[in-house]
């Protein structure tokens, strides 16, 4: 289905690096790295956090939470920064407030980065009542594909047995993070006895057929076969909407390459197809990196979308 003819260009079209007009792609990535880390010791610096939370055994599996600064949330006021103790929060008020919760998960191609780079977006979040959850898995070569996508799935989980108020989960995926998160849509909770609340996703920048990337350098680290790709493809998964669906946002930036777009707008078709409410937001002047920098931005335009979205965002 894809429509490069060569191997070379499969591997242009997988290379989001080479498609950005700003920055050449031996700095752009490295550019990418140091603005997420920034934004990242910034919301940690101003903001009520649980940092490196364990929501299972694995090394990567961990979670950092932003809590909300709002202060019409009285619940909030005389807690501080801190660590979680075998999962629970350090701040036992953290139990008792009701907020919805924005989860993020990181990009990277699921083998770099880390939530310890996917703060950088809290800050005009918390501060309207919002609390926002960067999860982290364990990441190729070490963590297998299957593995990556439990793990997201069983962070959801964790959050709704600790964070039992929560009103509602958003999902916010960038790139391989927006394949886990559709994953996450394909779901059967039942495995799990737990059904979390999700009002929504907003999947940017996502891959969702991994057959492409088969025979491309992004599988030298993942080592995926036909039937694992195929297993962990969102658009081989697509299920029927139930009256309880949550809502979709597909974005994808002018600058993504034409595969990043191609992807975007099948898998958008695909949903809709089988009765998702979806909408397609396709980002003017943004490549695939500062399309989701920019949500640290009150102005940026998928941030204003994400606040008619998400309640008191």
């Amino acid at each position: 289905r894809c429509p490069a003819a060569s191997p070379q260009e499969l591997e242009d079209h997988y290379s989001p690096s080479r498609w950005s007009p700003r920055l050449d792609r031996d700095t752009i990535i490295d550019a990418h790295l140091a603005v997420t880390a920034a934004g990242t010791e910034r919301a940690r610096a101003s903001g009520q956090t649980l940092l490196h939370v364990p929501y299972g055994d694995g090394d990567g599996e961990r979670l950092d939470i932003y809590f909300p600064t709002d202060p019409s949330e009285s619940e909030w006021r005389g807690g501080g920064h801190g660590s979680g103790q075998g999962g629970h929060p350090a701040h036992p008020a953290l139990c008792c407030a009701a907020f919805p919760a924005l989860v993020y998960i990181h990009g990277g191609y699921w083998q770099c980065l880390s939530k310890d780079d996917s703060g950088f977006a809290a800050p005009p979040l918390v501060s309207q009542g919002v609390a926002v959850v960067a999860v982290g898995y364990d990441i190729a070569p070490k963590g297998h594909m299957d593995t990556m996508v439990l793990q997201v799935r069983r962070s959801l989980v964790f959050l709704v047995e600790h964070y039992p108020r929560i009103r509602g989960i958003y999902l916010c995926g960038h790139s391989a993070g927006a394949h886990l998160a559709a994953m996450v849509l394909s779901t059967d909770w039942t495995e799990f006895q737990v059904v979390p609340d999700i009002k929504g996703a907003v999947l940017v920048s996502g891959l969702y057929d991994l057959e492409p990337i088969l025979h491309t350098y992004v599988n030298d680290a993942l080592n995926m076969s036909r039937e694992v790709a195929q297993r962990n493809s969102p658009m081989r998964h697509v299920t029927p909407a139930v009256p309880a669906a949550c809502e979709v946002l597909v974005a994808v930036a002018q600058h993504d390459s034409p595969e990043f777009r191609r992807q975007s707008q099948e898998y958008s078709q695909a949903l809709r197809a089988a009765g998702w409410s979806v909408s397609v937001l396709d980002l003017a002047g943004v490549d695939h990196f500062d399309v989701i920098e920019r949500l640290s931005e009150d102005s940026y335009v998928l941030t204003q979308v994400g606040r008619r979205a998400v309640p008191r965002w």
